[in-house]
């Protein structure tokens, strides 16, 4: 089945340009609190942005990856690195917003990421996990080239888990003939609830020793 693709932007999406420029955006904050230099913010950006994207289409064989071969997902990622290098300090006080970003960017990619690898004929199970890696990929690059422990691990908020819902929900609305432009809009709504109620209640992730309530952790799973 093939979705009513509402959101066609030339030979990329409009979700895919939304969700590129939200995620580089953390990636180039990234940069700035390391006090990277105007290239490494610009080089985080992309690959916080873009990062997930490549991960996807390698697994799912569709190269050469969108996140290298299409210059308005590029050009998206480098603006928001641009945007970040010269506006950070007024950026970084929108902080509450910037985190209702991010989740929309996760609600974004995973709903993108799924239906491509549906698309091309994946099977249920790669499709949701290619969706959830597509979500959290860029994150995970970031954090490990800033020296850093993914926060999607060493982190107990919900973040994975808001993705894996939405990959699966995808999937089954696609087996079931029912992804249409409703269906997308639901999903994207209910991954990005699901995100944002989780971080307003406290929800975490049990740990060692731990219950699943407890104060909100570092911040966004990709901030």
């Amino acid at each position: 089945m093939t979705p009513v693709d509402a959101f066609a932007f030339g030979p990329v999406t409009l979700i895919e340009v939304l969700a590129v420029f939200v995620a580089a955006v953390s990636g180039g904050l990234a940069a700035v609190r390391k006090r990277f230099d105007v290239f490494g913010v610009l080089v985080l950006a992309w690959i916080t942005g873009l990062g997930g994207g490549v991960l996807r289409d390698v697994l799912i064989g569709a190269v050469p990856p969108v996140g290298i071969s299409s210059w308005r997902l590029v050009a998206t990622a480098l603006a928001a690195g641009v945007v970040i290098f010269v506006l950070h300090p007024r950026v970084e006080r929108m902080r509450r917003a910037i985190v209702v970003l991010d989740a929309a960017a996760l609600a974004l990619f995973v709903l993108q990421g799924t239906v491509k690898a549906l698309e091309l004929d994946a099977g249920p199970l790669a499709s949701v996990v290619v969706g959830v890696l597509t979500a959290v990929g860029g994150g995970i690059l970031r954090d490990v080239l800033v020296g850093e422990v993914p926060l999607i691990f060493a982190d107990r908020q919900l973040y994975a888990i808001p993705a894996l819902a939405g990959a699966a929900l995808t999937a089954a609305l696609w087996h079931a003939d029912l992804l249409a432009l409703w269906s997308q809009v639901l999903v994207v709504a209910l991954v990005l609830g699901f995100r944002l109620l989780s971080l307003a209640l406290g929800w975490v992730v049990p740990g060692a020793g731990t219950g699943w309530t407890g104060r909100w952790g570092r911040g966004s799973g990709r901030m």
